[in-house]
C-alpha cells in the first residue's frame, strides 16, 4: 500500500458509537469524534497519511440535505487538492447507499471516495469499525481505486455506490451488491479488484442539487387505495417511487392513480419492496408514463429521481436513460 495521503470526513454512525458494556445490545452512534478515533487507528500502524475532519456526529438516519451538502464541497475541494490522493466518509450503515450513490451522481471519478461503516459500535465484543476503516485506507490509497465512482467499504468487501445495499438487520455482512456483486475483496493487508474500472476520467454526472425536491416513497401493500397517491399528489410530491410487490406492481386502482399522477407531470417510478431482482418495463409503462427501477431499490431510486428533477430532467424516456446506466 503506497504512503498515500487522504481525507477523512466523518459523519458519526456506529463506527464512532459506544454502549458502555461490551456486551449491551443497545448503543449510541455518533459518540467518538474523529480526532480520538484517528489516534487509536494509529496504533495499528498504517502508513497512510489521515487528515480527519468532523462534518457531523450523528446516528445516519438523521441525516439529509445539509450534511449531504457538506460532504459533497468538502469532497469536491479535496478533488481539486493536488496533495489529497482519496477520500474517506465514516458513516451510519442506515443510510449509507444513499449518501454514497448520491455523492456518486455528483462528484467525478478522478480520485477515490470511500464510505466505511460498521455494525457493532466501537466497545463491543468483535467490534468491526477499526478493521473496516483499515480496508477503507487500503482502498482509498490504491493505484486502481480511481474511475469506479464512489465506493463502499464493508465486511471485507468493496461495492460500488450503485449496486450496495443493505440487506441484513444485524451482523458484520450486512451489505450485499446487487446486480454485479462486489467489486473487490479487501482486507488490512490484501486487496483484490474483481471488476475493471468503469468510469475513468469521468466527470460528475449530473449537478449537486440546489434544493432536494420532494419525492416520497409509496409502499405498495395488499388492499391499498388510490387515495394513498392523491395525498402525495395534494402535498406537492414532484415524483413519487414505488416500492410496489414483486416486479414493481401495486393494485389496479393505484396504478390509475400514478399513471393519472404521470400525466400531470409527476415523476413516477416503479421500484420493489422485494429485496433483490431486476424491475422491468411493462407493456403499459409507456402509456401510463412510468419509469422501471431496474436495478435500484426504492431508497436510491428515490436519490436519483430528485438529482434528475433538479437537473431539469422530467421526462419519462429521459428519466428511464438514467435509470439504465451503470
Amino acid at each position: 500500500m503506497r504512503d498515500a495521503s487522504i481525507l477523512v470526513l466523518a459523519t458519526g454512525g456506529t463506527i464512532a458509537g459506544q454502549a458502555g458494556s461490551a456486551t449491551r445490545r443497545d448503543y449510541r452512534p455518533g459518540q467518538i469524534d474523529i480526532a480520538s478515533f484517528l489516534h487509536e487507528f494509529a496504533t495499528l500502524g498504517v502508513t497512510a497519511r489521515l487528515e480527519g475532519r468532523q462534518v457531523a456526529n450523528i446516528d445516519s438516519a438523521n441525516i439529509g440535505p445539509q450534511i449531504w451538502r457538506d460532504l459533497h464541497a468538502s469532497a469536491m475541494a479535496a478533488m481539486n487538492d493536488p496533495r489529497c490522493d482519496g477520500i474517506i466518509i465514516t458513516h451510519g450503515t442506515d443510510t449509507a447507499e444513499e449518501t454514497a450513490f448520491l455523492l456518486d451522481l455528483t462528484l467525478p471519478a478522478t480520485k477515490p471516495v470511500v464510505l466505511v461503516g460498521a455494525m457493532r459500535p466501537a466497545d463491543a465484543v468483535g467490534s468491526d469499525g477499526l478493521r473496516n476503516f483499515a480496508n477503507a485506507v487500503r482502498v482509498a490509497a490504491d493505484a486502481e481505486a480511481p474511475g469506479r465512482g464512489v465506493l463502499l467499504v464493508m465486511g471485507d468487501q468493496v461495492l460500488s455506490a450503485r449496486d450496495a445495499r443493505k440487506s441484513r438487520t444485524t451482523g458484520s455482512g450486512a451489505f450485499e451488491g446487487f446486480p454485479r456483486g462486489a467489486a473487490a475483496l479487501a482486507n488490512p493487508y490484501s486487496l483484490d479488484w474483481l471488476q475493471p474500472q468503469w468510469r475513468v476520467g469521468e466527470k460528475a454526472r449530473w449537478a449537486f442539487p440546489e434544493t432536494f425536491p420532494r419525492v416520497p416513497i409509496l409502499h405498495s401493500y395488499a388492499g391499498q387505495t388510490a387515495d394513498s397517491v392523491t395525498r402525495l399528489v395534494e402535498a406537492g410530491a414532484k415524483g413519487i417511487v414505488l416500492a410496489g410487490m414483486g416486479d414493481g406492481n401495486a393494485p389496479d386502482e393505484v396504478r390509475r392513480a400514478l399513471a393519472d399522477a404521470a400525466h400531470r407531470g409527476v415523476v413516477v417510478v416503479r421500484a420493489s419492496r422485494v429485496d433483490e431482482g431486476l424491475v422491468d418495463r411493462n407493456h403499459d409503462d409507456t402509456a401510463n408514463g412510468f419509469v422501471a427501477a431496474r436495478a435500484l431499490g426504492p431508497a436510491k431510486a428515490r436519490i436519483l429521481v430528485q438529482v434528475l428533477i433538479a437537473n431539469g430532467v422530467t421526462d419519462p424516456a429521459e428519466v428511464q436513460d438514467a435509470f439504465n446506466r451503470r
